[in-house]
């Protein structure tokens, strides 16, 4: 396996991570933020209060989304087993 295909297969690698990885963590950006903003306005300064709906809310999507979650992950995993004799350069 050469240079070229060692890249390939991270870049497509860190491209599925990216893609799944990008909801959740904008999803606790944008709680996070307008809990802050909340907590600004109210002057109110308890760790709690931001960490907690910041959970719920990234739990509650991962549940929500798990069968997109699995069926990108499905996908790429038969993808690369389908050319993986790309890969040990068999043919």
């Amino acid at each position: 396996m050469g240079p070229d295909a060692v890249a390939e297969l991270m870049r497509n690698l860190l491209r599925e991570a990216l893609i799944l990885g990008a909801p959740v963590l904008a999803a606790a950006c944008i709680t996070s933020f307008l809990i802050s903003l909340l907590q600004t306005l109210t002057s109110l300064q308890d760790q709690t209060i931001s960490t907690v709906p910041r959970l719920l809310i990234v739990v509650g999507l991962l549940m929500a989304a798990l069968p997109w979650f699995l069926g990108r992950l499905m996908s790429y995993t038969l993808s690369l087993f389908s050319d993986f004799h790309r890969f040990l350069g068999a043919g």
